[in-house]
């Protein structure tokens, strides 16, 4: 019982940070604060210098309201998942979040964004940005560890 008592606000507590994270974002995303603006345009131009023009503009396929987009339905999953008990709507929640992440994380690191995100002051974040993200990337992995049986057996009944 103490086990599962401990699973559960484990479960609770990734599932919690991941949701907060990406929520408290939404606003930003949505609203095309400076900061949006900023991270997106800069990889715009990075895109564009590829020969890839529009892939982060509004409209685009990785366009800061399609990015919120996935981030909300990774949160609702995530924590609608665990307040009802599917766990495999949970662990595809957990799924979600890390493809997300993880694709922030790779434009932090391999583009001209950057680690230090700049502020809409002329601030740089120290990082803060590109650490959150990290959080939510180990937590998404440690929540698809704790369910890779449910998901698992999910691929087994569908594919076996």
């Amino acid at each position: 019982m103490q086990t599962s008592r401990r699973s559960q606000l484990l479960l609770w507590a990734l599932t919690a940070y991941i949701a907060f994270i990406f929520v408290q974002s939404l606003f930003f995303k949505f609203s095309d604060s400076p900061e949006t603006i900023y991270i997106f345009g800069k990889l715009e131009t990075w895109a564009a210098g590829l020969g890839a023009p529009g892939l982060f503009a509004p409209g685009g396929i990785f366009s800061a309201y399609v990015v919120g987009s996935a981030e909300l339905v990774a949160s609702l999953l995530l924590v609608g998942g665990l307040a009802s008990g599917r766990a495999l709507i949970h662990a595809l929640g957990a799924l979600m979040a890390l493809g997300v992440i993880s694709g922030a994380i790779f434009f932090h690191l391999f583009t001209p964004l950057g680690i230090e995100v700049l502020n809409a002051d002329g601030s740089y974040d120290g990082g803060e940005l590109f650490y959150f993200a990290c959080g939510v990337w180990l937590a998404s992995a440690v929540l698809i560890g704790l369910r890779k049986s449910d998901l698992l057996d999910f691929w087994k009944s569908r594919y076996a």
